[in-house]
């Protein structure tokens, strides 16, 4: 993982509280961390997520992979380096909205468990809830939608490393939440997620 460059910085602490934040959001900060393969229904079960919650009227902010490669995240590529750089830089970003009192959802491959073990230990050392979501989509029917073409691609030998064909996809262990998109609407995916929350106190 990175290391620390900088020299001669220090910390500097603000006097408003985390509960300060919370009575001023009127909600407890999160985040909902959607991994899987690609195809397998993340943004779209975030989109449906977050208009949902919009309308509930919560704070809530969607991070999408390839958004975020398009901006924060344009200088990185493929290799397990830049996945791993990709997900360090998104796991701090959403740290900060979570902190700020945000429902943060994000929706990224993020294919290495050392890496998503990593942004749960950030948000768990700041006190932040963090819930990783398996969004558990069979490669076969992942293919088979393909809304992207990647696959199609990956499979022509125009794709090198992409996850599920010739780079790995390291199914998460202690996943809070699994939502099986191959067997599930987005309405119910997105209830799921809604009851989860609830049951965490977060709406």
């Amino acid at each position: 993982m990175t290391q620390q460059k900088a020299t001669n910085i220090t910390w500097h602490e603000g006097n408003v509280t985390a509960e300060e934040r919370q009575k001023n959001m009127g909600q407890k900060g999160c985040t909902l961390w959607m991994t899987g393969l690609s195809g397998s229904g993340k943004s779209t079960v975030a989109v449906a997520l977050e208009q949902v919650l919009l309308q509930q009227g919560k704070h809530a902010y969607r991070l999408d992979g390839d958004n975020i490669r398009m901006g924060l995240n344009k200088n990185l590529g493929f290799s397990p380096e830049d996945r791993d750089e990709n997900i360090r830089r998104i796991g701090e970003v959403t740290k900060l909205f979570a902190d700020a009192g945000i429902i943060s959802l994000t929706s990224f491959i993020s294919p290495y468990r050392e890496a998503r073990d990593m942004v749960r230990k950030l948000h768990e050392d700041a006190g932040i809830p963090f819930l990783e979501v398996h969004v558990d989509c069979s490669l076969e029917k992942a293919e088979e939608r393909d809304p992207k073409g990647l696959y199609k691609k990956a499979r022509a030998g125009e794709i090198k490393g992409f996850t599920g064909i010739d780079a790995p996809f390291e199914e998460p262990l202690k996943a809070e939440i699994v939502i099986k998109t191959h067997e599930l609407s987005i309405e119910e995916s997105v209830q799921t997620l809604l009851d989860a929350l609830d049951e965490r106190g977060l709406i």
